[in-house]
């Protein structure tokens, strides 16, 4: 599938997919973000969906092509291919449902077979909103991220809480890589989505993923 044409006067555009299972709140993450609004009756994504946002970034205008993927099981064959040229992924859980945390090892390992290892990665917990039906505490997410080298935060789609804050720091840390030439040198602005690579997070430069970072960001409701 093609990509959208570059605007004028931007220097980037990262692909960023959402994944997670069904009815975590993937689309109204990516609706709140992208046009600050909720969907009180959204129903099940079916195959994949896109929406753009804009930032600057040290005086550079970077685009985040967010893609919102189906969580059910019959369209794992489907999207599985929207993975390629990702650079930045958010996995999805939602605090209330304790199954779907479970299953984040499986959208990991997903993740990693498709998109590779070097996608900036960050675990949400959605739904912080609801904490009288809690199932998943902040420490059982920050751990599974200290444990699986991600980023973390705990998001409310309906109250927006950390969504802006969850995707801009992807955005941010792809940015950030790219600015340490951690990425091929065939990847430029007139690329948009790269033809089929990854960002190298452990190539040149210091040799380390931000992940890795004291800098690393946990945030929670």
């Amino acid at each position: 599938m093609g990509y959208q044409e570059e605007e004028a006067g931007e220097d980037y555009i990262f692909k960023v997919v959402l994944i997670g299972d069904s009815a975590v709140g993937k689309s109204n993450l990516l609706t709140r973000y992208a046009r600050n609004e909720f969907n009180h009756n959204s129903k099940a994504t079916i195959g994949v969906e896109f929406q753009t946002q804009s930032m600057r970034i040290n005086g550079k205008e970077v685009k985040a092509q967010v893609w919102d993927t189906a969580g059910q099981e019959r369209f794992r064959a489907v999207t599985s291919a929207y993975y390629r040229g990702a650079l930045g992924a958010l996995v999805v859980y939602d605090i209330t449902r304790k199954q779907t945390f479970e299953n984040i090892s499986k959208w990991l390992d997903e993740l990693r077979t498709y998109g590779g290892s070097s996608v900036v990665t960050m675990l949400v917990g959605n739904k912080c909103d609801l904490t009288d039906i809690r199932e998943v505490s902040v420490e059982e997410g920050k751990e599974l991220a200290e444990s699986e080298n991600l980023f973390f935060m705990e998001t409310s789609a309906l109250a927006s809480t950390n969504v802006k804050t969850a995707f801009q720091n992807v955005v941010r840390e792809i940015f950030d890589a790219k600015s340490r030439r951690i990425v091929p040198d065939d990847y430029d602005k007139d690329d948009r989505v790269p033809r089929g690579q990854k960002l190298g997070l452990n190539g040149a430069g210091d040799g380390k993923s931000p992940q890795d970072d004291a800098t690393r960001r946990f945030s929670c409701c």
